[in-house]
């Protein structure tokens, strides 16, 4: 067990039995009345922010969380399927557990994030902040399509998946996308 004058940010720990993330906190002493701290934390099963007020010294209980690397080897009816990069363990995830999965590829190299413990979870799969894909279908761009400077066209990726991205991307060209927001990074 620990307490409000352990709080850091990044401090795993459950609430309301949900495992969460402390993003920011802030140590208030008012003039009168007893202290508390007021905290934002992460749900670590949907991502939504909760605020929440602790009163000073109130008794949190703390969580261990690992951060492990696996590589995405195919999909299947029952989901994703994943391999330990080191102890080649393989694990299936279901298909709600993975965003953005149509960015992600075979042979692709993924963070998992688990709730150690006797009953271990994943909680998350995370992509890493870009991938590199290439474009296999792109409408070729039109002359006076360009009225305005961000001009931007659908193009289909090599996993399925379809992004916005500028005019002058042609099929066949090797693009990076930023898995947080899907949008186009660059041409490699």
């Amino acid at each position: 067990m620990a307490t409000t004058a352990d709080f850091k940010n990044g401090l795993y720990l459950n609430f309301n039995d949900k495992p969460c993330m402390i993003v920011w906190f802030q140590h208030v002493k008012p003039g009168k009345g007893p202290a508390f701290v007021k905290t934002k934390l992460r749900n670590l099963e949907n991502g939504r922010i909760l605020e929440n007020t602790f009163t000073a010294g109130a008794k949190i209980e703390t969580i261990d969380v690992e951060r492990r690397p696996y590589q995405f080897l195919y999909e299947d009816e029952q989901g994703y399927n994943f391999m330990h990069e080191e102890t080649y363990e393989q694990i299936n995830l279901p298909k709600d557990v993975v965003e953005n999965a149509d960015l992600m590829k075979e042979g692709q190299h993924v963070e998992m994030m688990f709730v150690a413990g006797e009953n271990e979870r994943c909680l998350t799969c995370e992509l890493p902040t870009y991938v590199t894909l290439q474009v296999t279908y792109a409408e070729p761009a039109v002359k006076g399509n360009t009225a305005s400077t961000s001009a931007l066209k659908e193009v289909t990726l090599e996993t399925g998946a379809k992004i916005m991205v500028p005019l002058f991307i042609n099929q066949d060209d090797v693009i990076t996308v930023n898995t947080t927001d899907r949008s186009y990074g660059q041409r490699v």
